[in-house]
Parts: C-alpha cells; structure tokens; sequence
C-alpha cells in the first residue's frame, strides 16, 4: 500500500545536502524535487535578462545578482534555487559562503513544463512568505513577463507585460527591459 500523504518524510537541508552533486535538487515544504536541465530557448532568455540586470545593478551599484544554481536558503524544510535573482546592497549580508541565507528582493522564474506548477503555485507562495519584494514570472510560449509584488501575506499581480513591451521593475526603479530584445 503506498504512504499517503500524511505518512510522507518531510526532508531537511540535511536531506538536501546529501543530494547527487550532478543533479538539480530543491527542497519545498519538506520536499525534495528534482529539477531537469533547462532548454536551450530558458537559456537563452535567462541570458538576456540576467545580462541587462547584471549592467544595470552594476552601473548603480545598487546590490548583486545571482543565477542558477546558487542556493537560497529560507528555512531548513525550503532551500530554491531561482533562475535569476537579485540582492540590494543593504541586504548583501544575507550572501553566505555556501548559500543566500534568506528572502532575495526580487526573484526571477523561467517557466518550463516541468517547472510551471512550482513556480506559478508553490514557490510563488513560499517567496510572498518569506518576503520576496518582487517576482517575475517568464512566461517563454507566450513571450511575457508578469510581476507579482506582496500584498497581505501572498502576492498579487502588478503587471503583465507583452513581447512589444518594456518591463518597468518596481523595486528597482528606473530599471527598464525592452522585451523584444529578450523574447
């Protein structure tokens, strides 16, 4: 008879850390899920955003920015590991030597089949949790981006921007995307 969900191990960052180094793992809600490589298109698009992202934090000196995989350790049943993310400079002391020791200020997803009901459902409520101030969510089939920013403990939808568009961030204010040249 198989466990049902109540009789589920709840795994710990101990658990996650005993993971095979050439695989993908992240830990949410006490469980362990794998994730495949990305594809070449996710790539692509995560290269082009984190290549804007990088100058523009760079040229203001405002924080850093981080790609997968880098560990975010929020809590020791929730260890992610975002596409893309970014740390203000008044928050760099949360960079560990081994893993980001808490909520980045803004998190971006690349959604990929696999991927989508975490990133749209489980991580979306675990970042509005643990006060992640802004969330992109990608949207590679439909060529947008929709930014999520807090509101009453969950997060609600600020803007969903199209391929013609340019994305305008909240909490990095004069940032400025041009998604035709990311899509």
């Amino acid at each position: 008879m198989a466990p049902t969900a109540a009789e589920k191990k709840k795994h710990t960052y101990e658990d996650y850390l005993k993971t095979p180094e050439d695989e993908r793992y992240e830990l949410i809600e006490g469980e362990l899920l794998m994730t495949p490589s990305p594809v070449p298109r996710h790539q692509r698009i995560s290269r082009k955003i984190e290549f804007v992202l990088e100058k523009f934090v760079t040229e203001n000196d405002i924080g850093e920015v981080f790609y997968a995989p880098c560990d975010v350790y929020l809590d020791d049943e929730n260890v992610v590991q975002p596409d893309i993310l970014f740390i203000s400079k008044e928050r760099l002391n949360i960079i560990g030597e081994k893993n980001i020791q808490g909520a980045p200020d803004l998190v971006i997803e690349i959604i990929s089949e696999s991927t989508a009901y975490r990133d749209f459902v489980q991580k979306k409520r675990l970042y509005a949790r643990s006060g992640v101030k802004e969330y992109w969510i990608v949207i590679p089939e439909e060529e947008s981006i929709e930014i999520y920013i807090p509101r009453d403990g969950t997060y609600t939808l600020h803007h969903a921007y199209g391929k013609n568009e340019t994305l305008e961030s909240v909490s990095l204010g004069d940032l400025k995307i041009v998604l035709k040249n990311i899509f």
